[in-house]
């Protein structure tokens, strides 16, 4: 049983039709009491760090994602949901995240090449780093969607895989039960749908 945490930021329908699609039990929800019988949670999160983080602390939610995820149950981040997993934002400003994996997210402009549109929006391929169960039905070279204009800075041992996008950028990330990824995979057809499987399957 997973649970989609709900706490007004995020693409829930989509998530929840895509894993629905491939017969995995999926709801969104922003009880604390649900949260805490899922087997597994996913944390989604669309626009700025700030306003994301705003919500999940101002539902008191933060406090409980913290508490699930110690608690060594599998927890995964999506797009923002990723980020919001990391030590700190630089987005518009310096934020706290919920220091599930250690890092901080960074802008791409000064760090990519002048002439590659920031965001990034499009389908790039993986290139794996480390193993994880996260990526078992996935292979070096797979393509994925992203929508992003930060990424995260994290020592390569969390790192299960990254993208090109003119330097080479956090996709993917694990510490312990702790999994996120910066791609949508939602959005990215079969390859993400077998991501989501793998990670029911945690």
């Amino acid at each position: 049983m997973i649970r989609i945490i709900d706490y007004g930021v995020g693409n829930l329908f989509s998530l929840r039709s895509s894993l629905r699609s491939i017969g995995i039990d999926a709801e969104y929800t922003g009880d604390p009491e649900e949260i805490q019988k899922a087997d597994k949670l996913i944390l989604p999160g669309v626009g700025a760090f700030r306003d994301a983080r705003k919500a999940l602390q101002d539902t008191g939610l933060d406090r409980v994602v913290i508490r699930e995820a110690k608690s060594g149950k599998p927890l995964m981040g999506i797009c923002l949901g990723m980020q919001m997993l990391f030590e700190k934002s630089y987005e518009y400003g310096e934020y706290e995240g919920l220091g599930l994996i250690p890092g901080e997210i960074v802008g791409m402009d000064g760090r990519i090449p002048k002439d590659l549109p920031i965001p990034h929006i499009g389908w790039n391929s993986l290139t794996m780093v480390n193993p994880s169960p996260l990526m078992k039905y996935t292979e070096e070279g797979d393509y994925v969607y992203f929508v992003h204009s930060y990424y995260a800075d994290t020592p390569e041992e969390y790192v299960i895989a990254r993208t090109d996008y003119g330097i080479p950028m956090t996709a993917a990330v694990q510490n312990g039960n702790v999994y996120g990824c910066q791609f949508h995979p939602e959005k990215s057809s079969s390859v993400g749908l077998s991501i989501l499987k793998a990670f029911s399957e945690l």
